[in-house]
């Protein structure tokens, strides 16, 4: 009868376990990005204009505990930046080119780019404040923005500048008479999730 008792025992707890872990599994839900659906669009300025383009992720999850955003870690592949608002032959590849050099991204050697989030906020219906850390060109420097989550997607505005990841080109911070050659510190990006 005693063997009885501890085998109900520890089935129970067996089981107990398990009921445990499933509900822990349902409230943390991970959930990986399609790369092939999601994007960062990118739009440099300069005094005389300004450029765009897109970035493609290598990959990225959002972590959601109770249904609601708690983490979040992306990598970008920084060597898919391609310029969309000029043509083959208008200086398309050339600027690609100068964006993938060491004066800017230097892709060669900084293939890819990071961000963790380290702080998120619920601010209203499905909207986030997030503070996270991204890398680029092994610089790490704080980023805040906020992150709308609808459904199966989520956007985002975020404001870079560029010169705290040692992209000082053309900078009128760092180089003096650049007239109308100057660009701007700060590039904007707008970020579409789909996961």
């Amino acid at each position: 009868m005693k063997n009885l008792k501890t085998l109900a025992i520890i089935a129970f707890a067996a089981l107990s376990t398990t009921v445990v872990s499933a509900q822990a599994k349902a409230k943390n839900d991970g959930k990986k990005i399609d790369v092939s659906k999601s994007n960062i669009h990118w739009v440099g300025k300069k005094v005389t204009g300004q450029h765009e383009g897109d970035i493609n992720f290598k990959e990225g999850t959002l972590l959601f505990q109770d249904g609601k955003l708690t983490k979040g870690k992306f990598t970008v592949d920084m060597t898919s930046i391609v310029v969309t608002d000029l043509k083959a032959g208008e200086g398309k590849e050339k600027l690609e080119g100068h964006l993938k050099a060491d004066d800017f991204f230097g892709t060669d050697k900084y293939t890819t780019a990071t961000l963790n989030f380290t702080k998120v906020t619920p601010k209203a219906n499905g909207v986030y404040a997030v503070t996270g850390n991204m890398k680029i060109k092994e610089k790490t420097n704080p980023v805040t923005f906020d992150l709308t989550v609808k459904g199966n997607t989520a956007t985002a505005k975020v404001t870079i500048d560029r010169t705290k990841y040692d992209i000082k080109y053309g900078s009128g911070s760092f180089f003096d008479n650049l007239g109308d050659k100057a660009i701007n510190d700060n590039f904007d990006l707008t970020v579409s999730l789909q996961f």
